[in-house]
Order: C-alpha cells, then sequence, then structure tokens
C-alpha cells in the first residue's frame, strides 16, 4: 500500500476538471497550490430508482454555490462546514488521486476539498465508522500520506454530533442573505449584548415573525451564539448572546 517518498513525486498524478483545459492529469507536485475549492466535480452525481444512496446539490452560503453531496451524510458534513466560520471554499469530488500499489494503478476520490480563511487545505472524506471497508481504510491512508506530501490536512469524519447537526439544519434555513434585514439586526445585537433567552430578546427586538428570521440568520453568521448550542436544542429559554464580532 505505501507508496515510497523517494518516488511519490513523479509516480503519484491528480486528475481534476480545468474550467478552460477540461480534464487534466498531472504530477501530484505540481498541484500543491491549485485551487480545488473552484473545480468542477471529477464524478457526475447521478440518481435512480432503489438507490441507497441519496445525491444531491446544497447551496452554500459560505460561496454563494451549489456543492454537490452523495448522501445524507455527505450532506450533514456539507452543513457543518459551511457554518464554520474559518471555512471560505468548499469544492465536492475534486479530484482523483492516482498511484500505483505495485500491482495495479489505483485512485481514489476525496469527498471535499476545503479551504479555510488562513490559506490552508483540508481534503475530507466522509464515511461513517461502521461503514468503512478494508479497501476503504486503504484509500483513506493513501490518500492522508498523499495529502501530507502536498501540505494538505486530510480528514475521515463520521456522524455528527446529533444536538449541534440538528441546530445547524435548523439555522440552514435562514443561511441566505436575504434574511438579513439591517436595521433589525441592530436591534438584536443590542437587545443580546447582554445575554438574554431567546424568545425574549426576539419580542423585545420588536415583532417576532419579523425579528426570529434575522436572529436565526445571525446566530447562522454567529454574531450571536449560545454555548447551548452542543448540548440542548435550540428553543424559546435558549440563552443567547452576542459574539463580539467573532462571527463572519
Amino acid at each position: 500500500m505505501a507508496v515510497p517518498a523517494e518516488v511519490a513525486g513523479p509516480c503519484i498524478e491528480l486528475s481534476y476538471v480545468d474550467a478552460v483545459h477540461g480534464r487534466l492529469r498531472r504530477p501530484l507536485r505540481d498541484c500543491v497550490t491549485g485551487r480545488f475549492e473552484d473545480v468542477e466535480p471529477v464524478r457526475t452525481f447521478r440518481w435512480s430508482r432503489g438507490e441507497r444512496h441519496f445525491p444531491g446539490w446544497y447551496w452554500a452560503a459560505t460561496t454563494g454555490l451549489h456543492v454537490g453531496f452523495e448522501s445524507w451524510l455527505e450532506r450533514d458534513r456539507l452543513l457543518l462546514m459551511d457554518f464554520d466560520p474559518s471555512v471560505v471554499g468548499i469544492g465536492s469530488q475534486p479530484f482523483w488521486l492516482h498511484w500505483h500499489d505495485g500491482e495495479r494503478e489505483r485512485r481514489h476520490a476525496p469527498d471535499y476539498f476545503v479551504r479555510r480563511a488562513d490559506g490552508s487545505a483540508v481534503v475530507v472524506d466522509v464515511r461513517a465508522d461502521g461503514g468503512i471497508e478494508p479497501k476503504d481504510a486503504e484509500a483513506f491512508e493513501m490518500t492522508r500520506l498523499l495529502c501530507a506530501q502536498a501540505g494538505w490536512r486530510f480528514e475521515r469524519v463520521g456522524t455528527p454530533e446529533a444536538v449541534l447537526l440538528a441546530n445547524v439544519r435548523w439555522l440552514s434555513r435562514y443561511r441566505h442573505p436575504r434574511c438579513l434585514h439591517h436595521p433589525v439586526a441592530a436591534r438584536l445585537r443590542e437587545v443580546f449584548a447582554a445575554p438574554g433567552p431567546l424568545m425574549v430578546g426576539a419580542d423585545a427586538a420588536g415583532d417576532r415573525l419579523l425579528t426570529l428570521p434575522v436572529l436565526f440568520h445571525l446566530l447562522w453568521i454567529q454574531d450571536l451564539t449560545s454555548e447551548e448550542m452542543t448540548v440542548e436544542l435550540l428553543g424559546p429559554r435558549t440563552i443567547v448572546h452576542w459574539a463580539n464580532g467573532a462571527g463572519r
């Protein structure tokens, strides 16, 4: 399985879809500065009757673009990446990694390429802990080794924590910028300058039919926050406070 470091340069290749030149295949060492968060997926997202997987497209507030997913688990992880303020770019199925295992050529397409605000890159594979076959574990380990050579971090992530995911799913309904009404947002920031219950603050800022969508959007962009997000479902009594500029 392992590829010796001394032959990794010319023997390890990466193929991807370039917007101008179409499909390209190049040595990995020539691709380390590539913006793979912006490339087209190397695989087509297909729908067919009777499939166990549920592919689709998710509109990411981070990029303003649709990002593909091939399962509900990938979509859940995509939601959490979109919610993460340190993430500034997300590309799905960004490339094929090609290597030779000593007997035959192998390849693997990671699920996501993520760009962080500090310029670093993370290659992400999504697979539940109980769903990893030996061949998958081998591909993930090789991907980790090759990403290290490129200066990218690799993460294999599984099922998210249920409470946090439920809260982020709810907030994602209000992720679009159209939910941001600036005068209402200013009032909510004033109200929650001191921590207080969610619904009490929404009512204090005005008519809740107008203030709640804005409040949920501010929680999505993390201008407002709550320490209870990971342990308790959002509700009228959730304590909310201003994040002091820690959001987006």
